[in-house]
């Protein structure tokens, strides 16, 4: 299972199962927000980065 999160320059989010998560609380670190749309918009500077979870 692949896990997301968001990584600013000063912080770092928790991983999330999914990548609707990790967009969702990306606001908490200031690494993005979403839209009125329910687009996500990242701030300049994130990066996203993902893991494969181990099933132990």
């Amino acid at each position: 299972m692949t896990q997301y999160r968001f990584v600013t320059p000063n912080r770092r989010g928790k991983w999330y199962d999914n990548l609707r998560d990790a967009q969702s609380f990306a606001n908490a670190i200031g690494a993005g927000f979403l839209d009125a749309a329910g687009r996500f918009v990242p701030y300049r500077g994130t990066i996203l980065e993902m893991r494969e979870k181990s099933a132990a």
